[in-house]
């Protein structure tokens, strides 16, 4: 063999372990990649182990009202027809031909609705929706193993949705109390109730939302679990067979599922549930403010950068916001030491500080921030009961700023004492830009470009200085109510 052909395989054998090499090399490199991207997905989950665990725990409850003994009830009709048509054994207390009486009162107790709940400890306190409960005169409880028993009721919050219920007995199965903090949307969790009253009903999805607002106390877990008229109370579970929600409502236009639900956050269940349990009845803090939404004109043109706060529209007489100082207009932007972000954070806050307390709360006025202490008071049942607004007299014309849309009057005597106001002038008439910004007659502006004004004159004279390019914002009273209105003059 001569030395070039020796070469040339020599070559071909140094090139084909270089390549190997590289190959080897990229074997053991690829993994990595291919293993981060395919552990992304795990495939679906398998729920069996979590029914196991936790369904022990959940249970039925079913309402009775009473009701003469030649009432009809009140049965749910379309819960029967559901029954007849899919041929499901209708459970027991719903069917309206046998209903249970209640001896020696002349008195029969007929179903009124069914609904969830979960065991909260082994001597048998449960928790479920308070308005699952609302108006029964009766509850009968049903365990998994089919055991009932009559509860009674501990104590129940509306604002919440949160009720307890307590049934003699011992050795029950406790659910588990899950960290909602942990909670991440596009997570799987699983559902447990009795829709249409059909017992230990599973039902599953991911979390679609944290933090949705549909209340004033509380940010709702939404999920597309499935949930229908029963499922009301009991939980909503997480992988880990821990309680991560209530669940309470449904966005529906037909009565059943659509796609959306909402569970309360188990956090701030058993947080009213303690007070139930100690108190038969949960207290929150109060201040006195009507509030409103920062908008993103409103923050511009008044200096506060970026739309945060909750904008107070008006202020009770002789309430704590009162005496703390806190005027109209005011943008709350801290309560005792925590951000207010939007403004239904803000009932959230006050609402969890215990009466009595004295916070530090942290304002918006006129282009500065400042800090006033103010004394929380204990929130009270809700009044219909609003004080009228300012009478309708009108005072002579006064001054007309065409450029705005605006003509102007001196406020009376009569006027600013039934408004509680030192300053502000009428509007009389309202058309143009004003009008397009939601002026109109009637309304008293406070401030314009977070200047106080207590007459024509002295709105005439800031209106002067201002570069009528830029939007203008202006404070005003409409009744009892504060806002803001953004005017913006066309070129």
């Amino acid at each position: 063999m001569t030395l070039a052909l020796r070469s040339r395989r020599l070559h071909r054998s140094l090139l084909t372990h270089a390549v190997l090499g590289v190959a080897v090399l990229f074997a053991f490199a690829l993994p990595t990649g291919v293993h981060a991207q395919s552990t992304i997905v795990r495939g679906l989950p398998d729920f069996t182990e979590l029914v196991e665990q936790v369904g022990p725990s959940v249970v039925n409850i079913r309402t009775l009202e009473k009701v003469g003994s030649d009432g009809n009830g009140n049965v749910d009709e379309q819960m029967l027809e559901f029954f007849k048509r899919f041929g499901i054994p209708v459970p027991p207390g719903l069917n309206p031909k046998t209903p249970r009486q209640d001896k020696g009162s002349g008195e029969e107790a007929q179903p009124r609705g069914v609904g969830s709940g979960f065991i909260l400890s082994t001597d048998g306190l449960i928790m479920t929706n308070a308005h699952v409960v609302d108006g029964a005169d009766e509850l009968v409880v049903t365990l998994p193993d089919k055991r009932e028993y009559k509860a009674k009721l501990v104590g129940a919050d509306k604002r919440t949705d949160v009720a307890v219920v307590k049934i003699e007995a011992s050795g029950l199965s406790a659910v588990r109390i899950g960290d909602v903090g942990r909670l991440k949307v596009g997570e799987w969790v699983m559902a447990i109730g009795s829709p249409f009253g059909l017992e230990n009903t599973v039902t599953a999805g991911i979390v679609s939302a944290k933090k949705r607002e549909t209340g004033d106390f509380l940010p709702f877990i939404q999920t597309d679990v499935a949930i229908n008229p029963g499922n009301s109370g009991g939980p909503l579970i997480n992988m880990r067979g821990e309680v991560v929600g209530i669940n309470s409502q449904i966005y529906s236009r037909s009565g059943g599922f659509q796609g959306i639900s909402f569970a309360i956050p188990i956090d701030e269940a058993v947080r009213v549930a303690d007070q139930l349990r100690a108190n038969g009845r949960v207290t929150r803090g109060r201040i006195g403010v009507q509030i409103g939404q920062v908008s993103k004109d409103v923050a511009e043109s008044i200096g506060l950068g970026q739309p945060r706060g909750a904008l107070v529209n008006g202020v009770e007489p002789n309430s704590p916001a009162s005496k703390a100082g806190l005027e109209p207009g005011d943008i709350i932007l801290r309560f005792d030491g925590r951000d207010v972000e939007k403004s239904t954070d803000l009932p959230r806050i006050v609402g969890n500080t215990k009466p009595g307390n004295r916070s530090t709360v942290t304002v918006f006025r006129r282009g500065s921030q400042r800090d006033l202490t103010i004394t929380v008071a204990e929130l009270e049942p809700e009044r219909g009961d609003r004080r009228a607004g300012a009478p309708e007299v009108r005072p002579p014309a006064g001054s007309a700023l065409p450029a705005l849309g605006l003509t102007l009057s001196e406020l009376t005597s009569a006027q600013k004492k039934e408004l509680n106001l030192k300053t502000g002038v009428r509007v009389d008439v309202a058309e143009g830009a004003a009008a397009r910004a939601g002026l109109r007659e009637g309304d008293v502006i406070v401030t314009v470009a977070n200047v106080e004004v207590g007459s024509v004159k002295e709105v005439e004279s800031v209106v002067a200085k201002l570069d009528k390019t830029r939007p203008i914002n202006v404070l005003f009273r409409r009744g009892d109510w504060a806002q803001y209105a953004v005017i913006r003059v066309a070129r």
